[in-house]
């Protein structure tokens, strides 16, 4: 196992423990998730032993991001090889688990894929050794596009931005949190910090669960940044004085004609650039773009629980007495909730895309497909997502 373990400490970033490991004890193959609901309080693991607790982990953001989806939903493939149970059900349990996240599907078919081929051929040994294989290639491919997209964002930066000093502002959690490398946007931050570019990073608290205010500000502050943290809705005003030079966010999937699916709150944030001139940054892998998906409308948009907004949740113990999952009532009894976890920005609004390959940029259906085609990657036509050439 010693080649994993060097995957997962080369991705760790300034995190102290991996987001995402696979393990092999002697009571059989786990995959061992860092546990995301309790940062910035804790640092907990979860042990996966089998399909359902991966996706239950999915399901309550224990894991999270859209690269780090795809890398658990290709390792849980190989945990249901690796252990006998059915892989077709399992394939169908992941890929079901978030539905407006492109890249769970993706590392789910690419591990599926490689295990029906090695399975044809050699049996179910053969299948669990190919799926794992694959899911280490999807995992070690994301640590190689973390890097590429940091580079072609800093660039980008230096020509949109020339002088450096930058007040950045970036919304949910695009970090080492969410990929096997820096991750996406937060990687693109982090690189101009190490520059000596980066003047400020604002960090919008984020609804749900307040991923940006409990886990970006937890990695800006490992990272020796310096930021700030804001409500959702104090954004407008520090766009009024002037106060952001930038907007840098990740994506869960990217339409063909260039829309972005991303966290809630996004796509006010792209009014706002556009109307204070000031551009809207949106940094992704080429697994999150779906070419299948024709245009913005046609993106699922989950909807979580009407309870994340009516209660004031306690996601880990705090003290004696006190339950995980409970909450304090913060609306009347009764009370409706409408809790989208994601929006979708119109391409007319994302200043350009950056991606592993290249920065689209007037975001186009014909350029993202461009940057798409010219890539490594290619779209696979057989069902199998996106798959190495």
């Amino acid at each position: 196992m010693g080649d994993q373990d060097e995957v997962s400490e080369r991705g760790a970033g300034a995190l102290t423990i991996p987001s995402l490991r696979w393990e092999e004890p002697p009571e059989g193959p786990v995959l061992v998730l860092l546990d995301q609901t309790r940062l910035p309080a804790e640092e907990v693991e979860l042990v996966c032993t089998d399909v359902p607790a991966l996706v239950q982990a999915i399901r309550t953001l224990a894991v999270r991001g859209a690269p780090l989806l795809g890398i658990a939903g290709a390792y849980g493939v190989a945990l249901a090889a690796a252990r006998g149970f059915d892989v077709e059900e399992a394939v169908e349990a992941l890929a079901q688990a978030r539905p407006t996240a492109v890249n769970l599907g993706y590392g789910v078919r690419r591990a599926a894929a490689a295990y029906r081929a090695a399975f044809a051929g050699g049996g179910a040994r053969a299948g669990a050794a190919a799926a794992l294989a694959e899911a280490r290639a999807v995992h070690a491919e994301d640590i190689e596009a973390s890097t590429r997209m940091a580079e072609h964002g800093l660039a980008l930066l230096g020509e949109l931005l020339p002088g450096g000093g930058h007040r950045i502002l970036t919304h949910c959690n695009t970090g080492a949190l969410v990929s096997g490398g820096e991750g996406t946007a937060l990687a693109v931050a982090l690189a101009a910090h190490r520059s000596g570019e980066l003047r400020r990073l604002w960090v919008d608290e984020t609804r749900p669960l307040l991923q940006g205010a409990r886990l970006t500000a937890y990695e800006a502050a490992r990272a020796g940044m310096a930021y700030t943290v804001l409500s959702d809705g104090a954004a407008g005003s520090l766009f009024a004085g002037g106060e952001v030079d930038a907007v840098l966010i990740g994506a869960d999937r990217i339409a063909a004609d260039g829309s972005v699916a991303n966290k809630v709150g996004s796509y006010p944030l792209a009014v706002l650039a556009r109307y204070h001139h000031v551009p809207f940054v949106v940094v992704a892998p080429i697994s999150t773009v779906d070419l299948e998906t024709e245009e913005g409308a046609d993106i699922e948009v989950e909807q979580r629980p009407g309870q994340e907004v009516t209660e004031f949740s306690l996601p880990f113990v705090q003290g004696p007495g006190a339950e995980a999952g409970t909450g304090i009532p913060v609306a009347p009894l009764g009370a409706q909730a409408y809790n989208p976890a994601f929006d979708v920005t119109p391409p007319e609004l994302v200043t350009a895309i950056v991606t592993e390959a290249g920065v689209v940029s007037p975001v186009s259906r014909d350029g993202l497909a461009e940057v798409c085609s010219t890539s490594r990657w290619s779209k696979s036509r057989s069902g199998n997502g996106m798959m190495a050439e």
